[in-house]
């Protein structure tokens, strides 16, 4: 016995050594860029074995490995240089977090740096020094998406924009993961004031043009989705122009960190370069606020406020129009009385509370409310004539033509709305191996007051329309009276799985969204699902499809049904009975980077095809969009965006994008093309330092895009139409360095070391000086003959600006 207790004491050890050299090391942690931003999409491989993952959306990733004196671990990502870790002896649970430092190529003194790929619905823009670029609306975001392909926005005075055919309402905008919403009684761009995002507060952007995740609302055509930015320390940015001015203030400590921004327009310069001579005096201004609080390390509050308060007064005293044709030019001269007050109220609020038990899950609260008072009041008369060109109010003197109308006309509304739409909502994130799991719950109360008001008088040579001797009529009036609450639900679940194998790398998202609306009574389910794929033997490739049901939930103004009774007298009532219109969407898409010049490219291109069901008919009456209230029609749309992106300044894309699209739809047994039927745009945004001249900075954007449908007012597209002509137009910006942005390593000492950069701007918004059309007025002769009198947009202006960041 006592020979055999050593040798079992020996057996013993040498089995405990062999299983403690069997035992995994599980290695983990996260992965960041030189922001600090989470980086997904990483391939993290242990060299000289099979064994690798992929980090989630959280940046986070984690394997399990055999013991070994030496593991060696490659960290890869497409856009960023390869890092590597050793570890010596590494046993039990290891943390190792990586920072991954952006694949740069040295021209000269410029560094560039390669393009991140896309494979999901979502393509990250980055704004660069989009404060600097030429913008008439005062350097909105909505600027920059305008020059995207796909993207329609033909009027300068505005934020709105068309996504691949569908309406100005079909575009979900978020701030902070809060849907946020326009104003309602907007009419005219150059009532609108400033867009409810805040550029200089702005962090991240993502858009997408179809085929987005299930996470995002009931929209069919495009979701915008910004978060702004957590200051790191004190800092600081004011703009001054001859528009207005911006400012921006942002602090931060070790728990605490907030951003302000306080901005003010006054576009009437602007305004005044248009054919209606008269007193402007539109006052727009904006109050934000980012609040973060970090409670614990694994609780976080953040605050978003928003005040925004748009004033718009007008006082029109004449108008001159000349149109037509050489051989058949036309003068259009009204003398105008009355005046125009609108006014236009936002208030907003949201409060995100979000928990982090691990690496691997996330919960968010989310609470916010939004509340808009809307007032538009005018009271315009004028008087006109039409004559052939040459001649002014019968007299023609010596040239050859003559009057063609004499009338007089006065326009009428006081229309006012009050809106607030309150919503508690759930999210949650969990990560299982390579999947990342995604589910939400929201719940919207809304309410609305309608009182809307309006009327039109018309009268030629005498007469009123429509003509009845035995009364006077009015040609238009309207009237809406209502008081309206709703609930919506909506839920939805979505699951991204990524996966690297030796034909590529695979990133597969998809999910379901739920949603009820008590007001129809109508349950929808909405399966979207995309495949991206990166191959293996040609990483400059990628590639991706998505295919999905969408839906366009109706908001206020899509179920208004407008009701005309046997004496002409229009009311509006509520269609109980709508339903949501219907989108099914199929896009094919590729990008292909390559180097060209020494530079970094990027060629993408997606076609698609969007079978549209249940649509509401809608026309266009001087910027307004008035639905039928009714779903009435189907039709499609279908077409090919392309884009070449390149980087000619550090940090700065430029690109070039290009778009052929149809889109139709039966209207009472005709086929028409719907009123955003824009059948080929291009644009143009280049920005780049003069040769020689470093401190010199150019910017343009340029936009050549079809004219759309026009119809006349209060009638259809299937009685008739025409098209505007085409939207073309260029704005070019210098800006000059007084103080550029210090280089790495670079400090400076003494007064100039509270700056970061100072520039001095020159802007010429429409170089060319074209006079777009953006809408028409109609005029109407006894004998109901109509004339369409186009109505202009803005012409050459000049804008002087300084922006300063400390």
């Amino acid at each position: 016995m006592k020979t055999i207790r050593p040798i079992i004491y020996i057996l013993l050890i040498a089995v405990s050594a062999l299983a403690a050299s069997a035992a995994p090391v599980k290695i983990h942690g996260q992965i960041t860029d030189e922001n600090n931003e989470a980086l997904e999409f990483v391939t993290i491989k242990v060299e000289g074995t099979a064994i690798g993952a992929t980090s989630d959306l959280d940046g986070k990733y984690s394997l399990s490995v055999a013991e070994a004196d030496t593991i060696r671990l490659s960290f890869t990502c497409i856009g960023y240089e390869e890092s590597k870790r050793r570890l010596i002896d590494a046993k039990g649970d290891v943390t190792v977090n990586v920072k991954m430092q952006p694949a740069t190529y040295t021209l000269g003194e410029v560094n560039v740096t390669d393009y991140r790929k896309q494979t999901d619905g979502m393509q990250l823009i980055d704004l660069g020094q989009q404060r600097l670029v030429p913008d008439a609306t005062g350097g909105s975001v909505e600027s920059i998406i305008s020059t995207m392909a796909g993207v329609n926005s033909n009027n300068e005075m505005s934020n709105q924009y068309s996504v691949r055919g569908g309406t100005y309402d079909e575009n979900s905008v978020y701030i902070n993961g809060i849907e946020v919403y326009r104003p309602l009684l907007v009419s005219s761009g150059q009532q609108e004031g400033l867009s409810i995002i805040n550029p200089d507060m702005v962090g991240a952007v993502s858009f997408s043009t179809g085929g987005f995740p299930a996470r995002y609302a009931d929209k069919m055509s495009s979701v915008l989705d910004i978060t702004y930015r957590e200051p790191e320390a004190f800092e600081g940015a004011v703009s001054a122009s001859l528009m207005g001015g911006s400012i921006a203030i942002g602090t931060a400590s070790k728990r605490f960190s907030q951003l302000h921004g306080v901005r003010y327009k006054s576009n009437a310069s602007l305004l005044s370069s248009m054919e209606s001579k008269g007193e402007y005096d539109p006052k727009y201004f904006d109050y934000q606020a980012n609040l973060t609080y970090k409670l614990s390390d694994k609780l976080k509050a953040v605050f978003l406020g928003n005040i925004a308060i748009n004033n718009y007064s007008f006082i029109p005293t004449n108008r001159t129009t000349k149109f037509g044709t050489s051989t058949d030019a036309k003068e259009f001269t009204v003398y105008f009385d009355g005046q125009e007050k609108d006014r236009f109220e936002t208030f907003f609020g949201a409060l995100n509370l979000s928990f982090r038990p691990n690496n691997k899950s996330e919960y968010t609260f989310l609470a916010s409310g939004y509340l808009t008072n809307e007032l538009v009041s005018y009271d315009i008369s004028g008087e006109y004539w039409l004559d052939q060109a040459g001649t002014s109010g019968g007299d023609s003197g010596d040239a050859i033509g003559g009057e063609l109308g004499v009338g007089r006309y006065h326009e009428h509304a006081r229309n006012r709305l009050k809106a607030s739409v309150l919503s508690l909502g759930l999210r949650g994130a969990i990560g299982l191996g390579k999947h990342n799991l995604n589910y939400g719950i929201t719940f919207n109360h809304e309410t609305i007051f309608d009182r809307s008001r309006e009327w039109e008088l018309r009268d030629s040579a005498g007469f009123s329309l429509p003509v009845a001797p035995e009364a006077l009529k009015v040609i238009y009036n309207l009237d809406s009276r209502h008081d309206l609450s709703s609930n919506r639900l909506s839920f939805y679940a979505e699951d991204t799985y990524r996966l690297s194998t030796n034909a590529g790398y695979f990133n597969i998202n998809g999910g379901m969204r739920f949603s009820y609306w008590d007001f129809n009574k109508e349950f929808l389910i909405s399966p979207r699902v995309s495949v991206g794929f990166v191959p293996d033997k040609a990483p400059n490739w990628s590639f991706r499809f998505a295919t999905g049901l969408y839906y366009q939930s109706p908001f206020f103004k899509e179920y208004r049904m407008p009701v005309t009774d046997s004496e002409g007298n229009t009311i509006i009532q509520l269609n109980s009975d709508i339903k949501s219109q219907r989108s099914f969407q199929f896009i094919f898409g590729s990008d292909y980077t390559f180097r060209a010049f020494d530079r970094p490219f990027k060629l993408s291109a997606e076609a698609y095809y969007k079978l549209l069901g249940n649509l509401i008919p809608y026309e266009v009456d001087n910027l307004k969009v008035v639905y039928s209230g009714l779903n009435q029609t189907s039709g499609f749309a279908t077409g090919l965006d392309m884009k070449l992106f390149g980087q000619f300044v550090p940090g700065t894309d430029s690109w070039l994008s290009f778009s052929l699209m149809k889109t139709q739809e039966d209207l009472n047994g005709v086929k028409v093309p719907r009123p955003t039927d824009q059948r080929y745009s291009m644009a143009l945004f280049f920005t780049d330092f003069f040769p020689k001249f470093p401190k010199l900075k150019f910017n343009l954007r340029g936009i050549f895009s079809d004219g759309l449908p026009t119809t006349a007012p209060r009638s259809s597209r299937d009685k008739g139409y025409f098209r505007a002509p085409a939207y073309k137009r260029v704005d070019v910006g210098l800006a000059y360095g007084l103080l550029t942005p210090a280089a790495d390593g670079e400090s400076r000492s003494g007064f100039w070391r509270h700056f970061k950069s100072i520039w001095l701007g020159l802007d010429v918004f429409n170089l060319l000086d074209i006079s777009n059309v953006s809408s028409y007025y109609w005029v109407t002769d006894v004998n109901d003959i109509q004339y369409a009198v186009p109505n202009y947009l803005t012409r050459r202006q000049i804008n002087v600006r300084l922006t300063v960041d400390f």
